[in-house]
């Protein structure tokens, strides 16, 4: 079996491809911009436009794992951010499936989002698979319609489709809002954190790799939908003691009232931030475990220490270069 693994220099990809080499799995990885000496089994990646040619890249190849994309960001500057989603994370992942199909390869495994079911769950309602209404955020709407081509495709075509929707993924090399809860606790700031009662469901790297994988040979991840975690819902307030602790610096957390930081950010225009901090979003993975018997290969805490060690190494050696 060979593995096509895109992006393959973003933070799953590169995940992927060295769990494929340490399992000794033969893989292809692509991406925009290979750097001289890299891996051979690294190729250049066509762009994510929608006729994109990929027939070269997918000869030869059984699964293909589609990483890439155009991501969520905060603040999208394009002019019209849904056109541009749409361009790449749908019309682009069904060019590649399409042509991957025509080329024989037996089974698509599409790294989707949680926001394709929504932004927050309320108390005792969590996700499932089963999506209940169309998102209304550019990037998750992007990721959905490219599931529903993709479902479409495998009718069409036979190709079988898995799809996998993480929520906020963490490990190694974790950049956005899980790096400046890093920053904060190394630099010892006070945060007003230290009352939020909120459940979010987190995958570290690790365990999201293991189930890509796993969706990519078992047979009954054809055609069908996983939701992922690692198995324990988190508080803002738990994360970040929890982070802290793997850090060897405790959190400074002030215990400020959830609604006090929901007006607060809500005044300063900053609503999406008190909703992310406060609110929750957590998910039903069991139908993962049964249909497929997977479990998470790695715990919190551990996987806590794993990104913490990583970023105090990268820090110590910020800290040697600027002296």
């Amino acid at each position: 079996m060979k593995v096509l693994v895109t992006g393959a220099n973003g933070f799953v990809g590169s995940a992927l491809c060295d769990e494929l080499r340490r399992r000794e799995i033969d893989w292809r990885g692509a991406m925009r911009h290979p750097q001289p000496g890299a891996d051979a089994r690294v190729v250049q990646m066509p762009s994510l436009a929608p006729d994109a040619d990929w027939m070269q890249v997918l000869d030869g190849v059984d699964v293909v794992i589609h990483t890439a994309a155009r991501v969520h960001v905060m603040h999208d500057k394009a002019l019209d951010p849904i056109s541009e989603f749409r361009r790449t994370n749908t019309e682009g992942t069904i060019g590649l499936a399409r042509q991957a199909a025509r080329a024989g390869v037996r089974r698509f495994v599409f790294v989707s989002s949680i926001k394709v079911n929504g932004e927050q769950t309320l108390p005792g309602q969590p996700f499932v698979p089963e999506v209940t209404r169309t998102p209304s955020d550019p990037y998750g709407l992007s990721k959905y319609e490219a599931e529903e081509g993709l479902k479409a495709l495998a009718t069409e075509t036979g190709i079988e489709i898995a799809i996998v929707r993480p929520p906020l993924v963490y490990g190694p090399g974790v950049g956005a809002n899980f790096l400046s809860m890093m920053r904060w606790i190394a630099r010892g700031v006070p945060l007003p954190l230290g009352a939020i009662d909120n459940r979010r469901s987190l995958v570290a790297l690790d365990n999201l790799v293991d189930l890509l994988l796993m969706c990519s040979t078992h047979p009954s991840a054809a055609n069908r939908a996983f939701l992922v975690s690692d198995g324990e819902d988190l508080s803002t307030t738990h994360l970040l003691q929890r982070l802290g602790r793997a850090m060897g610096k405790p959190a400074r957390l002030i215990p400020v009232p959830a609604a006090a930081l929901r007006w607060g950010s809500a005044v300063l225009g900053r609503g999406d931030i008190g909703r992310r901090l406060c609110g929750s979003l957590q998910v039903d993975a069991s139908g993962t475990s049964r249909v497929l018997g997977w479990n998470p290969v790695i715990g919190v805490d551990a996987a806590l220490v794993k990104v913490a060690s990583a970023f105090l190494r990268n820090d110590r050696k910020k800290q040697e270069f600027s002296h």
